[in-house]
């Protein structure tokens, strides 16, 4: 009995408690950050080639672009200066850092791949389901790694975290606010096309970003 006892006290003292097997490494947060700004700048520039409009302040910083001489990068960055402010006091200091260092990547990205790739030619039909979805699953890897992208974004992640709405839904709705401000700069064709776009971001979200559905969240 003395030594039963003994052997339980020392596997006590001896055996460390499991690693939480639901929380992202250092690398692997490393990793999201990268590979979704790639996904979300390539995503922008296959739409800027087709004349389109899409979700968010991505939208508006492909708007803006087609009528002030900067890049979709740089424009993406500075329209989300106020939404940081907005989400420090709201998400926190960790949050809103990895968004400003994912933003900072989407700009050098954004400019990587415009000075990489010559798009002759691209069907906004393409450019619509092909640049939307690869921008939606950027922004799922960013957010699956609790870091967002600014503007809209920011909003939805608030409203998720206090009232439990859904982030796909709340980008969908401010997304179409956004959408009926580029109808008075886009004809109806481009217009139909960008909708899509959104549709095809969002779509993403509302499948795959649903927090107490997967682990590691």
């Amino acid at each position: 009995m003395g030594c039963a006892v003994y052997l339980h006290v020392v596997s006590n003292e001896t055996i460390s408690p499991p690693r939480d097997r639901t929380r992202h490494t250092l690398l692997e947060d490393a990793y999201a950050l990268v590979t979704g700004a790639w996904l979300i700048a390539f995503g922008l520039v296959l739409m800027k080639a087709a004349g389109l409009v899409t979700a968010g302040v991505a939208g508006l910083a492909l708007l803006a672009s087609y009528h002030v001489h900067m890049g979709v990068g740089l424009l993406f960055f500075l329209i989300n200066i106020p939404f940081f402010l907005i989400g420090l006091m709201k998400l926190g200091r960790p949050f809103m850092l990895r968004t400003i260092i994912a933003c900072g990547l989407i700009f050098i990205f954004a400019a990587i791949t415009r000075n990489s790739l010559e798009i002759a030619s691209i069907h906004p039909a393409f450019a619509a389901l092909g640049g939307g979805t690869c921008a939606g699953f950027g922004l799922l890897a960013l957010l699956r790694h609790k870091t967002g992208v600014g503007g809209v974004n920011i909003i939805a992640v608030w409203m998720q975290n206090s009232r439990g709405w859904s982030v796909g839904r709340m980008h969908m709705a401010l997304d179409a606010a956004i959408l009926l401000v580029a109808l008075t700069s886009l004809d109806l064709a481009a217009f139909g096309w960008s909708v899509l776009s959104m549709v095809a971001i969002n779509m993403i979200l509302v499948a795959w970003h649903r927090p107490g559905r997967y682990t590691g969240h």
